[in-house]
């Protein structure tokens, strides 16, 4: 399984930003990708698929988005791929482990089909690949000791109540409790997500702020700990929803078409989404809303 402070850096704070060197080039990587594969598999791609019997898809080994466990590719984001290609008749899923960084390079080299590790939609990756509609948002949470003593249930409670609130050291979350107008001096920086679990525990902060769905996870085993609902937080009176979907290759247009069609009735119920999804910390919070489209958001 996937070392969980992994998540944090690279799931969700690179998430936010552009990762490594991969949007620094958009023009080498579009031209990396001008493959005779490419250029061909557009129209037709899931008829190709339903040919073969299988999708290739790449995983970055970050839990709980895609992981393998034993032989078994795990996470929200394989949980719900293979829900919806058995759907348009595509039975299998074969796994590919890519570092976060490499995922869309290798995309558009065609060493697969689809990215299928929750990635974050934001305009930089628009402009080298296709997104799917949003799969899920990531409303943020926070982790307190058992009970909640201090009674915290968002930003603004904690700022009411003068506690102390644990970040990740260079995360948007500490934007998130500034926006919220937490004084400096009471927003501590920690390393890890287990750091934060721990300052919780031992008392050194009150709440540790982080994504719902990583706090669910690091809950499991940090059992003096809990979580609270999750909630959106503002910057500058924008809500921070920061969706994440599945990536296909530029050219595959009509099968990210019938992927989203499959998507949709998923995320237009909510059962079935919380059922597929709740292994993995993923709950009615991150639903995502009917309104918030992939077009918008890749336009910024």
């Amino acid at each position: 399984m996937a070392d969980f402070p992994n998540l944090s850096r690279r799931g969700f704070l690179n998430r936010s930003a552009a990762v490594g060197g991969l949007l620094v080039v958009p023009g080498l990587l579009t031209a990396c990708s001008k493959t005779g594969a490419d250029s061909a598999d557009g129209e037709g791609a899931l008829d190709k698929l339903r040919k073969q019997g299988f999708v290739r898809v790449a995983y970055a080994d970050e839990a709980p988005y895609g992981y393998m466990e034993g032989k078994t590719l795990k996470g929200e984001a394989p949980t719900l791929h293979r829900e919806i290609f058995k759907a348009l008749g595509v039975d299998e899923l074969r796994p590919t482990l890519t570092e976060f960084d490499g995922l869309i390079p290798g995309l558009q080299a065609s060493k697969y089909d689809v990215v299928s590790a929750g990635m974050a939609i934001t305009p930089e990756r628009c402009a080298n690949a296709l997104f799917s509609e949003p799969e899920f948002i990531s409303p943020t949470a926070m982790m307190v000791k058992k009970g909640n003593p201090k009674k915290v249930t968002d930003l603004t409670s904690a700022k009411a109540a003068g506690i102390t609130v644990g970040v990740m050291a260079g995360a948007v979350e500490a934007s998130y409790a500034e926006g919220a107008g937490i004084a400096n001096d009471k927003i501590k920086s920690l390393q890890k997500a287990q750091d934060g679990a721990d300052a919780v525990k031992g008392g050194r902060v009150d709440a540790f702020l982080l994504t719902g769905i990583s706090l669910r996870w690091l809950a499991k085993t940090n059992p003096e700990t809990e979580v609270t609902e999750a909630f959106l937080p503002e910057l500058d009176g924008v809500k921070q929803y920061s969706p994440g979907g599945a990536v296909f290759r530029k050219g595959n247009e009509e099968l990210r078409d019938a992927f989203n069609r499959e998507l949709k009735k998923i995320v237009s119920d909510k059962s079935r989404y919380v059922e597929l999804l709740r292994d993995y910390g993923f709950g009615a919070t991150e639903l995502p809303p009917a309104t918030l489209k992939t077009a918008d958001l890749c336009k910024g």
